[in-house]
């Protein structure tokens, strides 16, 4: 199970503080895209989101998208919040994790994961031996094999 729990849980990323970051030794942010800042339902970024992003990059924490998604809406949201992006991600195999950690010249132990499914975001972080924050999902429409993996995920958390 403990390669499915998160180090921290949150309701959404503006939920994450640079004071909780400092706390725990955070320097950077690998952040999913889909669901975790920009809701599937609306496909836009919010603007609490964008002045999240100003702020966290204003306090020198470096940030990186990282997704499964390659269309190509999600290179606008990056250049929108003003942060690098590795799409296709195949997440949770480590490659794009490791990749994202290069373009940013981060380390692992320094740098969480940021996301909102067990099965990619935290399973990919725990497997490059990364800290990860899950926020809850931002919208319940999701692609059909998401939510067979949310189905499982609440299973997960009724047995932990």
């Amino acid at each position: 199970m403990e390669l499915f729990t998160p180090d921290v849980r949150l309701e959404k990323v503006e939920d994450i503080t640079c004071e909780l970051l400092e706390s725990r030794g955070i320097t950077a942010l690998l952040i999913d895209v889909d669901n975790t800042l920009v809701s599937r339902a609306t496909s836009e970024l919010t603007p609490s989101v964008i002045a999240w992003m100003q702020s966290i990059k204003q306090a020198g924490i470096s940030c990186c998208l990282l997704s499964n998604n390659w269309h190509g809406v999600i290179h606008e949201y990056a250049a929108q919040l003003g942060v690098p992006i590795i799409d296709k991600a195949m997440k949770p195999l480590p490659i794009a994790y490791i990749k994202a950690l290069h373009t940013i010249g981060a380390r692992r132990a320094t740098t969480a994961m940021v996301g909102d499914q067990f099965f990619t975001d935290i399973f990919g972080a725990r497997l490059c031996v990364m800290p990860s924050i899950l926020v809850e999902p931002l919208s319940l429409t999701d692609l059909w094999y998401t939510k067979i993996f949310r189905k499982l995920e609440k299973k997960l958390q009724k047995q932990s």
